[in-house]
């Protein structure tokens, strides 16, 4: 009996033990035990078939494999990707509700729409960065710029008010791109904001438009049939897709130009821990396969394998963009 007793001695020190520690560690504990036990929607804030809905898919047909569950794609397009952002910022800060989203509306929407009340870099949790695209401005071929000389003489010419470039709206990449170019060589390029890329291509290409900002995925097959000119990347070197196409940074003039549009996974702020370092690491397993890498690449981005200091590049990047938009005199005053 004596033994018993000590046996339900050593039981009930257990379960009270196995107690205390869930108290300590609270609900959070308990929430990535066995996570994922479910099927996890990542939101895309697109409508199919753009760059941000190619990346959410890609990923997710290679996260379901690595972490062990179903994952779908809620395509939640409307008001340049904050509807999708927003509906991920309001759920459950459980791991099951995730956001593939992009530069525009992690740290562009904020500063330059005063409909959008959230921060992107705050009011998410980044799990990490999948990839990054360069933008190009392309020229009409009825224009007379052919190439980033061409592009600067018009631009330091006083002249330069009588040439637009099209973007896929305002506040965007595309339009901050264009604006780093007048930044830049201090010229007055008009911009006019386009509903999407369609329309941007039939007025490029007929001559109604004189240059055009685009992602290079979008504008390669124009350029590769000649039916407009590649005047340069965006990016501080050329792309590897694209290595043809000269750096706008490569002319003196436009030294700084350095801009990508990247794409990243989030989540809500305020999951559990266990759950962000899951993601992470199962993150990691879909940056580092082959057929992932593959794939990704085939849609004209980089796999961004090293991951750099998350705080530190949101913080960067709104820096220049809030600098950016103010200059050109877009900016909504948000800290």
């Amino acid at each position: 009996m004596k033994k018993l007793s000590n046996h339900l001695k050593r039981r009930a020190f257990c379960v009270l033990s196995a107690f205390a520690l869930l108290a300590v560690s609270g609900p959070a504990a308990l929430a990535a035990s066995g996570y994922p036990d479910r099927p996890i929607t990542i939101v895309v804030g697109y409508p199919a078939g753009g760059s941000v809905d190619l990346n959410g898919r890609v990923v997710a047909d290679t996260l379901a494999r690595k972490i062990g569950a179903k994952v779908v794609v809620e395509n939640l397009g409307g008001a340049g990707g904050t509807i999708g952002a927003q509906k991920v910022i309001r759920a459950k800060p459980d791991g099951y509700t995730l956001l593939v989203g992009s530069l525009n509306e992690i740290v562009i929407a904020s500063l330059v729409n005063p409909a959008v009340k959230y921060n992107g870099v705050t009011d998410l949790q980044a799990i990490g960065l999948i990839g990054d695209q360069p933008l190009v401005l392309a020229a009409s071929k009825k224009t007379d710029i052919r190439n980033t000389a061409d592009l600067v003489k018009v631009a330091t010419s006083g002249k330069s008010e009588n040439y637009s470039y099209g973007s896929s709206g305002v506040g965007t990449s595309l339009h901050m791109a264009g604006e780093m170019v007048n930044a830049e060589t201090r010229a007055k390029f008009l911009h006019v904001p386009y509903r999407g890329v369609a329309p941007l291509v039939t007025d490029l290409t007929s001559g109604r438009l004189p240059l055009g900002v685009f992602a290079l995925s979008s504008a390669l097959p124009q350029i590769q049939s000649g039916q407009i000119t590649a005047i340069g990347v965006t990016s501080a070197k050329r792309s590897a897709f694209a290595s043809d196409i000269p750096a706008l940074a490569e002319n003196p003039a436009l030294k700084a130009m350095d801009i990508s549009v990247w794409f990243g996974l989030f989540g809500p702020k305020d999951m559990p821990e266990a759950v962000v370092k899951k993601l992470q690491t199962s993150l990691q397993q879909v940056l580092a396969d082959p057929q992932f890498q593959e794939k990704y690449r085939a849609t004209g981005s980089n796999v961004m394998r090293e991951q750099p200091d998350l705080a530190a590049f949101f913080q960067a990047e709104h820096n220049k963009f809030k600098k950016l938009a103010e200059t050109a005199h877009i900016a909504t005053g948000r800290p």
